[in-house]
């Protein structure tokens, strides 16, 4: 790799963890974005995105968890289903040209969650009691898809639980982490044949994800606005999830 390449991806994934880290995301969506876009080696994209995944969303649940950002029964009601079901997703192996398919899709529609979650004006209402019958389904998808694409579930989780007013959403963030951490766990677990696939530097993104994910988590747990960056990174998962389906996809 060039040494250009090799720092601009550097600090671009340093960049996205700090971002995403911010409102208790690991950045899978965005790692996968950089990949898509510079054309990473499609067995490598999967378990590099978990294994980034998992060490940002640790940083970012010790954070919210440790400043009282969290609801320990919401947690559990999406994640009963979701941690075996990101293992089953992590156990399925899916051909190069259906993965990049499945990936651009997801990062097609997690850019517009993300939007949403960085605009939703939060409700003035009281909180309200969640099903758990919903979390335990739609738990179960999200793992899934977790597991079958390389991330933690995360973006699609915070906004559905701040637009139905069933949390806040410092407490939404610190669920959000959390539930990402164990999926990715599992669905790297799931997929742990892959591990002799990795890329060859993803001990260097490892270095930039565990800078930028200190300082986001920091960041999260104070006064920190970034709609416009969440703006920008709405056009970065979108183009790269275009890419994926209407570039590579057709090779």
């Amino acid at each position: 790799m060039a040494v250009d390449n090799f720092i601009l991806i550097f600090f671009v994934f340093l960049i996205i963890a700090t971002l995403y880290s911010s409102v208790g995301h690991a950045g899978a969506s965005g790692y996968l974005a950089v990949m898509a876009l510079l054309s990473f080696a499609p067995d490598t994209i999967k378990p590099t995105s978990l294994i980034l995944n998992i060490i940002v969303s640790f940083i970012a649940s010790v954070q919210f968890i440790k400043a009282n950002y969290f609801d320990k029964k919401i947690f559990l009601s999406f994640i009963a289903t979701s941690l075996p079901m990101a293992f089953v997703g992590g156990y399925i192996s899916i051909s190069p040209k259906y993965f990049k398919l499945i990936a651009g899709l997801f990062l097609v529609i997690s850019s517009f969650f993300l939007l949403f979650k960085g605009f939703i004006k939060p409700s003035k209402s009281p909180i309200k009691p969640m099903p758990l019958a919903f979390g335990l389904v739609f738990g179960s998808v999200i793992g899934l898809v977790s597991g079958l694409i390389g991330v933690g579930g995360g973006i699609f989780l915070s906004p559905i639980l701040i637009m139905s007013n069933w949390t806040n959403v410092k407490n939404a963030s610190g669920i959000a982490a959390l539930f990402i951490l164990c999926n990715s766990i599992s669905g790297l677990l799931g997929h742990v044949t892959a591990l002799k696939q990795l890329d060859q530097s993803v001990f260097y993104w490892v270095i930039a994800v565990t800078i930028g994910g200190f300082l986001g988590s920091y960041l999260g747990t104070i006064k920190f606005n970034n709609k416009i960056i969440i703006a920008c990174l709405f056009l970065v998962l979108l183009s790269a999830g275009l890419k994926f389906i209407f570039v590579d996809f057709s090779k």
